[in-house]
């Protein structure tokens, strides 16, 4: 294990001069057998890095090596879990290495997942497994690579240990995490929670300057937070994307993705589709998304009112910050969901043929990516979808005489089409059985997966089977998060 530090970029780590109280400084805990399983090269490069040849990247992003200019911490923060309040959280298994400026001089954090325990553990033991740090990876850079913003997955290293969960030992990993920042709904909850205005006003002008300069105090960070909010639920439902555990802690002030845990892209259509083990009620299925964001955008803005002079004035104005919520995400999920369809959404009649669309799916068990795609391409892979074919004929038709109403055609609505109905997603069944292959000590799986889902709107001819549904005996149902 080497000792010596290595210098890969000029960290410059915001977070690390906020008061003490908004973390605790802790290296990771060295691993004995450090293997470098995958690295992103292209984000690599976006971010700067200075990795020459015969880096020990497997030393690097285990923890191992330390870093000249980190300051290596980890996040107190608080939240509500399924609705339930827990007034200390934090990273439990993750430590903050530093931030580094991309070449797009954007701010970035480097974290370390599966990096031991911290003061934040509580009963767990700080690691990770191999499962759930390949699925995040996976899901994450799929995520990028649909436009959709995420926190993105720069390595994947085995530590050559074992970790204990309920099926017994499985193979430790570590991830190395890269985002916007870490600053979560949850982050601003803890410090309300303990009356500290001292520590919310230095957390707001942070966020403000990090995310959203322009914004103007407590009131303008929220509505900045609920117009991401919004954008970004509204991508996720365009995809068929359910995140599956919306806690207040897994809501990132940036307007990233974060935390992907029992997520997963549905198969075939249906509004109260649920993945997550844990979700017996529903809580965060797919239709659910957009009422969970406001309930959590709720909690931000009650935990920022003590900063405000006029609390009574504050509570009216925020409440209606959060209520807004609603119309921007509808504006934006059925101008999303229109374009699937090749239409401009400006008509009522238009997002009233699109939903119209989203019922058929459910009744007929189609499957969300592939019809939108084959509608891209040709109406009958759309067609051949459904179970009872005859009963989706007439909405194809009417669809078809609609994109012809103003002069235009099937085949010019089916080119921008196909730049936002991907032709192969991240499908469960797929991350899992690339993580069993992996278990088994076989990356291939993994690597052809991630090759694929890199392009995801122009799929070779090599990688054609993984556009496929799944069959019967192949469909995961169930997620789990994988602590």
């Amino acid at each position: 294990m080497s000792q010596s530090a290595t210098t890969i970029a000029a960290f410059d780590n915001s977070y690390a001069r906020l008061p003490e109280r908004f973390f605790t400084r802790q290296a990771p805990e060295p691993v004995p057998a450090p293997e470098l399983l995958v690295f992103n090269d292209a984000l690599a490069q976006e971010l700067g890095l200075d990795l020459t040849e015969g880096t020990d990247l497997a030393g690097l992003f285990s923890g191992n090596t330390p870093l000249v200019g980190a300051a290596p911490l980890a996040q107190v923060y608080a939240g509500h879990q399924f609705g339930g309040w827990v007034p200390q959280l934090g990273d439990g298994r993750a430590v903050l290495l530093g931030e580094v400026i991309n070449t797009s001089g954007e701010r970035r954090d480097i974290q370390l997942k599966g990096a031991g325990r911290t003061p934040y553990s509580r009963a767990g033991d700080g690691r990770a497994w191999l499962g759930p740090v390949l699925r995040e990876y996976l899901m994450s850079e799929a995520m990028a690579a649909l436009g959709v913003p995420t926190t993105r997955a720069l390595a994947a290293v085995a530590t050559g240990e074992q970790v204990l969960r309920e099926d017994g030992p499985l193979p430790g990993a570590i991830l190395t995490r890269v985002a916007a920042s870490h600053i979560r709904v949850g982050t601003f909850q803890y410090f309300a929670a303990r009356g500290d205005t001292e520590a919310l006003a230095a957390l707001t002008e942070h966020a403000l300057a990090r995310h959203y300069p322009g914004a103007d105090g407590p009131r303008g960070l929220l509505q900045s937070v609920v117009a991401r909010q919004a954008a970004l639920i509204a991508r996720w439902m365009a995809l068929g994307f359910i995140h599956g555990v919306m806690n207040t802690d897994n809501c990132a002030i940036s307007g990233e993705t974060i935390d992907y845990g029992p997520c997963a892209f549905m198969d075939s259509y249906a509004a109260g589709r649920v993945f997550s083990s844990i979700d017996q009620f529903g809580r965060y299925a797919y239709a659910n998304q957009p009422q969970i964001a406001v309930w959590n955008l709720a909690q931000l803005g009650s935990a920022m009112i003590p900063l405000m002079p006029d609390q009574e004035a504050t509570i009216a104005d925020f409440t209606e910050d959060v209520n807004g919520f609603s119309a921007q995400f509808e504006q934006a999920w059925h101008s999303a969901l229109c374009a699937k369809l090749g239409l401009d959404g400006a008509r009522k009649e238009d997002v009233a043929m699109a939903f119209e669309l989203l019922t058929l799916m459910q009744a007929g068990q189609a499957d969300f990516t592939r019809v939108f795609r084959g509608l891209s391409e040709a109406t009958e892979r759309a067609r051949d979808e459904f179970l009872n074919r005859e009963e989706v004929d007439g909405w194809l038709r009417r669809w078809q005489e609609r994109l012809q109403a103003d002069g235009g055609s099937l085949e010019a609505a089916q080119a921008g089409m196909r730049a936002v109905n991907p032709a192969v997603i991240a499908r469960t069944h797929r991350i899992e059985a690339a993580i069993a292959a992996a278990v088994a000590g076989d990356m291939a799986p993994f690597q052809r997966l991630s090759q694929a889902i890199s392009t995801p709107f122009a799929l070779s001819e090599e990688h054609a089977d993984l556009a496929l549904a799944p069959s019967q005996d192949e469909a995961v149902t169930r997620t789990f998060c994988g602590t």
